[in-house]
């Protein structure tokens, strides 16, 4: 797969971006001492920055934001990578400045990966990092210039898998502080389940090991925790991709069954990983590369509801 322009004009101006610490007093299970992150960036000269980081240890939020503009809304960023890497700029950076663009506040999860060098994280540390980036968007709500109730979540790939989890493994109702539930999921090729016959055993065995109990295959098997609680989604994935559509397609069907609003859009190829780039094997925009502007159309319809 050639990955080349993004997908990206400017339409409002965007804030240099702020960074902040996910965890600033301390992060939940981090080891004394650890080595540093490691980025590589596999970009081809003269292609935008294509970075992917390992051994994260400090979990950040990275925000865009419109100059001078009340958006409204925010939305959280998961990056994917099988829960190994995580592909900082095509499913980031580039997400979140797109995010920007069109009027929303865009923030960029650095999120921990549960086997760092020399460490091991528990299995829901990601998890963890994700909702409490979502009380801290709410906790935030007015500098961002967002609702408290405009919070939304979105995932790439594994980074899809985690915010598929957020969406259906949540604290709707919290005896103190915000709610962990997100508003709304936009979920682009993701991972949902672990179920063998189609879930993505990589991940998996980053995640939750190599022989993991079947609670645990059960508990990240996110199509069956889906109920009408769970927040309006919105989901990307083509036909080739070798992360099998039967992902998307089952967390589809379980919101439909359960009567959540949803929007899917299935296309014919791209295969996966093709984030905010608008070329695939030489093809100058393909039919996929249209999903940003279907997302932002969804987005203003359901989130923002206006036409």
């Amino acid at each position: 797969m050639v990955l080349t322009t993004v997908l990206f004009a400017s339409l409002v101006l965007i804030e240099d971006p702020q960074v902040v610490d996910l965890w600033p007093n301390g992060v939940p299970n981090a080891p004394a001492q650890f080595g540093p992150e490691v980025v590589n960036d596999t970009a081809q000269p003269g292609q935008p920055p294509d970075r992917h980081v390992r051994n994260v240890h400090k979990p950040t939020l990275t925000i865009y934001k419109p100059t001078g503009k009340s958006t409204e809304a925010a939305i959280i960023i998961c990056p994917g990578g099988a829960y190994g890497i995580l592909a900082l700029d095509k499913e980031g950076h580039d997400v979140a400045k797109w995010a920007a663009s069109v009027g929303f506040v865009g923030i960029v999860l650095k999120y921990r990966l549960p086997r760092p060098d020399g460490h091991v994280y528990p299995h829901d540390a990601p998890l963890s990092d994700a909702q409490q980036a979502i009380r801290w968007a709410r906790g935030n709500a007015a500098s961002l210039g967002v609702k408290p109730n405009h919070v939304g979540i979105m995932g790439f790939s594994a980074g899809g898998h985690l915010a598929s989890t957020a969406a259906t493994h949540f604290d709707a109702h919290a005896q103190s502080g915000p709610s962990t539930r997100p508003d709304f999921a936009v979920l682009i090729y993701p991972v949902t389940t672990f179920d063998p016959k189609f879930g993505h055993s990589g991940s998996a065995q980053a995640l939750i090991g190599k022989n993991p109990p079947q609670e645990l295959r059960d508990r990240y098997a996110n199509d069956r925790h889906v109920t009408k609680e769970t927040p309006p989604t919105f989901l990307v994935h083509t036909s080739d991709d070798p992360i099998k559509v039967e992902n998307s397609l089952a967390y589809y069907a379980a919101l439909h069954r359960n009567g959540v609003p949803a929007e899917m859009h299935i296309f014919a190829k791209g295969g996966h990983g093709y984030g905010m780039r608008t070329e695939w094997q030489g093809e100058k925009d393909p039919p996929v590369s249209t999903w940003p502007r279907l997302l932002e159309r969804w987005l203003k319809r359901n989130v923002l509801k206006v036409e």
